[in-house]
């Protein structure tokens, strides 16, 4: 039997149930929302965890042009009272504000422009209505004006609102999605004052000063601040991710992805699965990133043997966790992520309610955008703004994995003394000398000592270490995992003298024997025969190292010696 298509990055609910894609059932979210709704509601996850797909079945739902069918054996349907009452008996007003990205204000305005303009060509049967007056079609006619001016953008959801009522005779249900975008790409391009004076405006407009909405629903990223953008509005609802009520609608639960797993014929991946995207705690219930299932099951389908990617990391620059390590100057704060990297636990006060340019004054303010932003997660139950957080996933981990790498490489290239000593001692033969220098390396960094990955995985930070130090040679050769004799040598180096083949062999002392561990690389060395190629082109200078490392610690060994 064909299989449904996987739904990557189909964020129209209609679409999805029409076009024969697989759909995680999240219709429940309707009657949740209509039995406890408020007259303005925010819900606040992190990217990619299904805001747009939900906020386009609640315009699908509410819609009077809303095609009812596809809402037939989903869970909403069971609730036939609500549905007789409330589906396709509203004029709605949907918007997404994530596509208000600009180098300038003039040109985010600009872009704001063309969605509300956008919005308002949906309903163009208002110019020929027989209840507005000429003077409500004037209205409506300058939010389809090209040249919008910044008044009438900010009035725009208010005025459309107001003559939808008018003709319809019924109030209107507004959805403004990824609200806190344009402040976001504002804060980072230079102009967050006069966008969060437009931004307060426009919602001000919609949501407080606005007699013809029936209720309004919001998503975003982040709890902005009330004070700074909702200000006066005393009737906000705001559902975080630490709020129990709405907990399992945003993000795949365990059974989800069981079920997801087994229909396509997988259900020896869900192991893996759970390891790389799970771990996500939204009120009471786990949850697993949906955009990283669906695409860890769409590769599955290519190949069965498929590994598991970083897909999230691709979707944005993960500036929070660089300038979070980057700003962990103290020797305290580095712990702290040696601490999280290794999977335990750290109690930090949350504040869940920050503007933007809070959020990167302190490193306590990072902390808790970490949090909002889905790079932390809670474990266990909260006490007052107290949260123990931990990194959710192997996906997450992979992510502060290589920004402390980047960093540290960063830090390598302004540290030319330290590095011609290393590499002087390296290409003389002088364990004791590169022993001593990479260990004061070590211990400047963050290290990562993952208690719950494999020591081959755990060499290999030992090793991104090696190959950065070594990087900034310019002139000589570094290969890295290059097959020499029977195997494949952890790092090769071929300083610029030419006559000369330096074999490198890392291994992670597990229980903390350097000295064993340095005897376990270099009997590899010489029994893969790792030289033979190195004799084979004439070079007859060839230095064999054993390095193994223990957290901060390591042992250098040169063979023969």
């Amino acid at each position: 039997m064909r299989k449904k298509k996987i739904p990557i990055g189909i964020d129209n609910f209609e679409d999805i149930v029409k076009e024969d894609f697989y759909y995680v059932d999240k219709s429940g979210f309707i009657a949740e929302l209509l039995h406890n709704w408020g007259f303005v509601n925010l819900f606040t996850r992190p990217r990619r965890f299904g805001k747009s797909l939900n906020m386009s079945m609640l315009e699908h739902f509410f819609s009077l042009e809303g095609d009812k069918s596809i809402f037939d054996g989903l869970e909403i349907s069971k609730e036939t009272a609500l549905c007789e009452e409330y589906m396709g008996k509203y004029p709605v007003v949907s918007v997404s504000l994530k596509g208000i990205d600009a180098i300038s204000y003039e040109k985010a305005v600009r872009m704001g422009a063309v969605i509300m303009r956008r919005a308002a060509a949906k309903v163009q049967y208002l110019l020929d209505s027989d209840v507005l007056s000429e003077q409500d079609k004037d209205v409506y006619k300058k939010l389809l004006d090209y040249d919008m001016t910044e008044t009438v953008f900010c009035d725009s959801l208010r005025a459309l609102s107001e003559l939808l009522e008018k003709h319809h005779g019924t109030k209107v249900i507004l959805l403004i999605d990824e609200y806190d975008v344009p402040l976001a790409k504002a804060f980072a391009n230079g102009y967050y004052d006069q966008m969060i004076s437009t931004i307060r405006g426009l919602l001000g407009q919609a949501l407080k000063t606005n007699d013809s909405l029936k209720f309004a629903v919001l998503t975003g990223c982040m709890r902005i601040s009330k004070e700074s953008i909702f200000t006066g509005l005393n009737n906000l609802k705001v559902r975080s991710i630490t709020d129990v009520r709405f907990d399992e609608y945003f993000g795949f639960t365990d059974e989800e992805v069981r079920s997801l797993l087994a229909y396509y014929g997988y259900p020896e991946s869900y192991d893996v699965a759970k390891t790389w995207y799970d771990g996500y705690r939204f009120g009471n219930v786990d949850v697993y990133c949906p955009w990283d299932v669906l695409n860890y099951c769409d590769s599955l389908l290519d190949d069965r043997e498929a590994q598991p990617e970083d897909y999230w990391i691709n979707t944005s620059s993960n500036d929070v966790v660089k300038r979070f390590i980057e700003e962990s100057a103290s020797a305290a704060t580095k712990r702290e992520i040696e601490r999280l990297v290794a999977g335990e636990v750290i109690t930090k006060e949350i504040r869940q309610e920050l503007t933007y340019p809070e959020m990167y004054e302190t490193i306590d303010n990072i902390w808790s955008l970490l949090f909002t932003t889905g790079y932390l997660t809670q474990r266990g139950k909260a006490e007052g703004r107290q949260m123990k957080l931990a990194i959710p996933n192997l996906e997450i981990r992979d992510i502060f994995a290589t920004q402390i790498m980047e960093f540290f490489k960063e830090n390598v290239r302004g540290d030319g003394e330290t590095l011609s000593r290393f590499c002087d001692a390296l290409q003389n033969g002088d364990a004791k000398n590169v022993e001593k220098i990479f260990t004061e390396y070590l211990k400047k960094t963050i290290s990562i000592r993952d208690s719950f990955i494999k020591n081959d995985m755990k060499e290999n930070y030992y090793h991104g270490i090696l190959i950065g130090i070594l990087g900034v040679k310019e002139r000589w050769g570094v290969s890295s995992n290059k097959e020499m004799g029977e195997g494949y040598a952890d790092i090769l180096v071929e300083p610029d003298t030419g006559d000369m083949g330096i074999i490198i062999e890392v291994k992670y002392a597990h229980d903390g024997d350097l000295d064993a561990a340095c005897e376990e690389a270099l009997k590899q060395v010489e029994d893969t025969r790792y030289e033979d190629d190195l004799v084979d082109d004439g070079v007859e200078n060839i230095l064999k190292y054993g390095i193994a490392c223990y957290k901060k610690r390591c042992k250098v060994r040169l063979a023969g010696e």
